[in-house]
């Protein structure tokens, strides 16, 4: 990263102390300025320092005194103002575009970003997050579960469901077939029981998986006694009290706004379409 590149650091800010000729120790005059500087702001973050001299002098000379310069600031910034881990600094000796007054040449310009900025300091920088590629997510094929009445189960998986969930992006919903709860409550009947295990192999496997548990009742426009938010959240509950962090979970109840058939449904069938869960995809790194 050439952080002393200032052409695309738009909000990025300078400020520069001069020295004598073929000096790297700045003046009274100048040190104080120095200090004043820093005084005036202990909280921005140095991202670059560059060293300049004039043209006097061969050019490696000038080199090296450039860089003498650019440590000698250095040295007196760094215990008091914060720098980037991969803060970088240059000497351009003689090698750069002089002002016709040398004196202008002479000097180190210390390139930083003020404390309301520091929120978009890569953006600043040009700077763009590397992708992070997941590795490849290996997730149950079935599960053995206790029935309520003390027997043992091995119960399958829904592949195609596990496939839609690792291939789903931020945005997608996907309903949780054959997930359903005792007439007028939010108690899971015994036999949605797998579908609920599978959801929670799912959120263990899949540790970019971030959802948001989506409640919907059928029959009547409205939700007066809140029962969509209640199934939606025993849905949560369920997966957090089983080691899903709270922070990969959220719920909402959305009653009836989001019916699949028309209210007042025509039949059965059509009201269990309606009063059904479903998960919408938070994050999922692809």
């Amino acid at each position: 990263m050439l952080l002393w590149l200032t052409t695309t650091l738009t909000a990025q800010q300078q400020f520069s102390v001069y020295f004598d000729s073929n000096k790297y120790i700045l003046t009274d005059k100048q040190f104080s300025k120095l200090n004043d500087w820093m005084a005036q702001n202990p909280d921005c973050k140095v991202v670059a320092i560059n060293g300049y001299t004039d043209e006097d002098g061969t050019t490696g000379l000038n080199d090296t005194l450039a860089q003498n310069r650019v440590n000698f600031v250095y040295d007196r910034v760094k215990s008091k103002i914060k720098i980037r881990e991969d803060f970088k600094t240059r000497s351009f000796g003689e090698l750069h575009k002089h002002s016709a007054v040398k004196a202008e040449n002479r000097k180190v310009t210390i390139y930083y970003i003020e404390p309301k900025d520091l929120p978009r300091e890569n953006e600043i920088l040009g700077i763009k997050p590397v992708p992070v590629k997941r590795e490849k997510v290996i997730y149950p094929k079935n599960i053995m579960l206790t029935t309520p009445n003390g027997k043992k189960e091995e119960v399958k998986f829904d592949e195609d469901f596990i496939a839609k969930v690792d291939a789903a992006k931020p945005g997608d919903i996907l309903k949780l077939e054959n997930l359903n709860f005792y007439e007028n409550t939010f108690a899971v009947l015994p036999e949605s029981r797998p579908k609920m295990f599978e959801l929670l192999e799912i959120m263990k496997a899949n540790k970019y998986l971030k959802i948001k548990i989506l409640g919907h009742i059928c029959c009547n426009e409205g939700d007066p006694r809140d029962l969509s938010t209640k199934r939606a959240k025993a849905v949560m509950m369920f997966l957090n009290q089983n080691g899903i962090e709270k922070s990969r979970l959220s719920f909402e109840g959305r009653g009836t706004k989001e019916p699949i058939n028309p209210l007042p449904e025509k039949d059965e069938p059509a009201r269990a379409m309606n009063r059904r869960v479903e998960i919408l995809i938070m994050e999922n790194m692809q």
